[in-house]
């Protein structure tokens, strides 16, 4: 079977990016980190969520935390210079980035947005993100993920894992 190839996966390969892909069964009802870390096989340190999120004006930045955390809104706001950032309505997430919920890759979206990873990352060489659909993450080296989402490294979670 040919592996069908995702948005994140051709600007992957545009850049000749190394990265694998890992898929696993999904059903019809959302799934959390932690149990797509254990159908892909790996440590949930190492599997990150994508989130985005606007300001009042609709601008839209993203977010790439690990799974097992959540994001401190106060903290993600002052990392884009924003006062206040809410989720983006899940009806527009398909419209603005190309991809589903649990299926929204950082990268390949279809624009570029300003783009934080969670300070956590600097712990760890790989990380697993979503693959652009749903039951597929990729493995990209953290280095690789920031130069192509352009990212900047901060601190936007919860302590509740110390």
């Amino acid at each position: 079977m040919k592996e069908v190839k995702t948005n994140a996966m051709r600007m992957l390969d545009r850049l000749k990016i190394e990265y694998c892909v890992n898929t696993y069964e999904v059903s019809e009802s959302h799934m959390d980190g932690k149990t797509v870390a254990e159908k892909v096989g790996v440590d949930v340190s190492q599997v990150y969520k994508t989130l985005v999120l606007e300001n009042a004006k609709h601008a839209h930045f993203v977010f790439i935390i690990p799974v097992n955390a959540s994001l401190d809104m106060k903290s993600a706001a002052q990392a884009v210079n924003e006062k206040k950032l809410q989720l983006m309505p899940l009806d527009d997430l398909k419209k603005v980035t190309g991809y589903v919920r649990g299926g929204c890759s950082p990268i390949g979206m279809k624009r570029q947005f300003p783009t934080i990873i969670d300070r956590q990352v600097e712990e760890i060489d790989a990380i697993y993100v979503s693959g652009g659909a749903r039951g597929t993450q990729i493995k990209i080296d953290v280095a690789h993920l920031i130069r192509t989402t352009r990212a900047k490294v901060k601190k936007v979670t919860h302590d509740e894992h110390n």
